[in-house]
């Protein structure tokens, strides 16, 4: 379908062009994982993480909470603090409450989220913490960095965080490309705390990808009831089944949504009739897992500066702090 059509219909254009490329053409079918978090694929996420099989959200937490004074520090005591994808932003809690004992002012902190929803969750969460004024945005990664620079008053420098591991979804080449584009976006002077979920056993990965009582399913399956409620479409979801898998090659967990049978799909908003064969796949994640040392040169290739890393040998994390050199 024309982007001009999209346009025209009563619905989040931007998603209903990523349902229209991602379903209507030739190939493996995929959906962008940026679009599990509605309301409830944001309510799903929260109980994920405080899954006993999903300990990336809390080794990250636990991580936080103790080098959240040195990344403060490191990071030049910045009186701005941006987040890209906050969602309900718990774990960002340490770092705010460490960067506002360094300051006179209140620190301004601006969570960026597509979901309204996570963005409220984070403002009713933090909007508590003395010496901190929270600011939600609503757009994309590199939209909202625009949005949330306008705060920036002269002089000031600014610690974006991008925790959480999502730098995982990228491939390696849309990493680089999506890190050089913050930094085109950012000046000398500013900082990047950046969150990446280490390599460990495969039968560990998956059982944080697929967990017994199914929540991590029904969040995959959330986004075909996500299409089905915003775009007017029939999928059964009885009929379709959650898969995660790992690809030693490529060193990365992968989500897939199994069609059960040969079916047709209508999703009457584009105007499409998707047709799925027998065991014919939706690929909605991508979840790369890095070595540590895997990082810095990630961030040098992109034109960022390493400060330091911090490692959570438990499950296995690594916050690093990178700087755009003057």
């Amino acid at each position: 379908m024309p982007a001009s059509a999209v346009a025209a219909l009563s619905v989040n254009p931007e998603f209903a062009q990523a349902v229209t490329e991602g379903l209507a053409g030739p190939g493996q079918k995929t959906l962008p994982p940026a679009w599990f978090y509605d309301t409830v694929g944001s309510a799903l996420f929260e109980v994920i993480t405080v899954l006993p099989e999903y300990s990336l959200t809390r080794s990250e937490a636990l991580l936080l909470s103790t080098a959240a004074a040195d990344v403060v520090q490191m990071s030049g005591r910045p009186p701005l603090i941006i987040e890209l994808g906050s969602g309900s932003g718990t774990k960002t809690r340490h770092l705010l409450e460490a960067a506002a004992r360094f300051q006179q002012d209140p620190v301004s902190y601006l969570p960026i989220d597509i979901s309204g929803a996570a963005l409220d969750t984070c403002a009713k969460i933090l909007g508590n913490i003395n010496g901190v004024i929270v600011h939600p945005i609503e757009a994309t990664y590199l939209d909202g960095i625009e949005a949330a620079l306008a705060h920036r008053r002269p002089g000031e420098s600014a610690l974006l965080l991008f925790l959480g591991s999502t730098i995982g979804n990228f491939t390696s080449a849309e990493a680089q490309s999506f890190l050089t584009g913050v930094r085109q976006r950012m000046r000398p002077g500013d900082y990047l705390l950046l969150g990446a979920d280490l390599v460990k056993p495969r039968e560990r990965l998956l059982r944080a990808y697929d967990d017994p009582i199914g929540v991590t399913a029904a969040f995959n399956l959330n986004l075909l009831a996500r299409i089905n409620r915003e775009l007017d479409a029939d999928f059964n979801l009885s009929r379709f089944a959650h898969e995660a898998r790992w690809n030693e090659r490529e060193s990365r967990v992968e989500m897939h949504l199994r069609s059960l049978a040969a079916q047709t799909v209508r999703i009457d908003a584009l105007g499409l009739n998707v047709p799925f064969a027998h065991d014919e796949t939706i690929w909605t994640e991508s979840s790369h897992k890095f070595r540590p040392e895997q990082l810095s040169p990630l961030g040098r290739s992109s034109g960022w500066t390493c400060v330091r890393q911090w490692l959570e040998p438990e499950w296995g994390f690594a916050e690093t702090l990178f700087r755009i050199a003057s």
